[in-house]
């Protein structure tokens, strides 16, 4: 299924199916204890009979209007969707896959990876040049997936915290690690893209500003790596407080001049939750109608 996360009470109305009441549950997913609905517990069928709806209906109240209208898709689904996407276009539209908790899954024997790759590979997409990264914010399964398809692969990094396989073997190894000289080498072996945080690259000063890049993006660069970071949102409570409009936290912000911040910071690539805004500010910034404010 193509959900952010496992638990599905936030994205979907499985609370209001008295059929699955049943189904709640406390599981530990990472080290977190988690209580909800679990994609893994239900069949594909009784996931069809779910609708989705917005994650932060208080901040994105104008969504909550498609609440109850569209099914969960699968990751098959998404890939025709995509196709006809780009029929209609002409032009080729790209898909990023994330394998989420993927030491879970194989710890209850449902390992993401070979049905991932079967999955591309049915559809014709396990192939260079398709349009296809697969992401991962753990090491093991990447490395693994290195192995098995010819698609590139992005390691996330979070902005604190660590890998949970490698948390999980004992070791120390943190994200930070990961993003010095030596870590990003050690991610050029399996991946092709480094994807941090934005606070990785742009680390925010006392008052929640922007301003100096740090050398992250150069450093990946040396270590042939491209840089995607994450994630662009319009809203003010997710922006740095010098691109805040107002004191709204859910008014919309100066996203665009965000955009361009981090362009200018030498990223090769970013997810936005609010693509029109933020590939209007990519062309502008190429267009060099908009340098980035101070």
């Amino acid at each position: 299924m193509a959900r952010h996360e496992n638990e599905i009470s936030g994205t979907t109305d499985v609370a209001a199916h008295p059929e699955f009441a049943g189904r709640r549950t406390t599981k530990v997913i990472d080290g977190v204890a988690v209580t909800g609905w679990f994609t893994e517990d239900f069949t594909l069928a009784e996931l069809k009979t779910l609708r989705a709806k917005e994650r932060l209906p208080q901040v994105r109240p104008g969504n909550t209007r498609y609440d109850g209208r569209f099914e969960i898709p699968t990751l098959d689904e998404v890939i025709r969707l995509v196709k006809r996407a780009s029929g209609r276009s002409g032009r080729t539209i790209g898909i990023a896959p994330e394998t989420k908790h993927p030491t879970y899954f194989d710890s209850i024997g449902l390992s993401l990876e070979e049905p991932l790759v079967r999955t591309l590979r049915r559809s014709g997409l396990d192939r260079p040049g398709a349009k296809v990264v697969i992401q991962s914010f753990e090491t093991g399964n990447l490395r693994q997936l290195a192995t098995m398809t010819r698609v590139p692969l992005a390691q996330l990094v979070d902005g604190a915290g660590a890998p949970y396989d490698l948390k999980a073997a004992g070791s120390t190894t943190t994200y930070r690690d990961l993003v010095t000289p030596a870590g990003l080498a050690g991610i050029a072996r399996y991946a092709d893209w480094v994807a941090p945080a934005k606070s990785l690259i742009l680390p925010p000063d006392g008052t929640g500003a922007i301003g100096t890049p740090s050398p992250l993006v150069r450093d990946a660069h040396r270590a042939g790596l491209e840089v995607v970071t994450w994630t662009m949102r319009r809203e003010n409570q997710f922006l740095p407080a010098n691109h805040r409009i107002g004191t709204d936290p859910v008014a919309p912000g100066d996203l665009a001049g965000e955009v361009r911040r981090f362009l200018d910071a030498g990223v090769d690539a970013l997810f936005s939750d609010n693509p029109d805004i933020a590939v209007a500010a990519r062309d502008d910034w190429a267009a060099g109608r908009h340098p980035a404010a101070g």
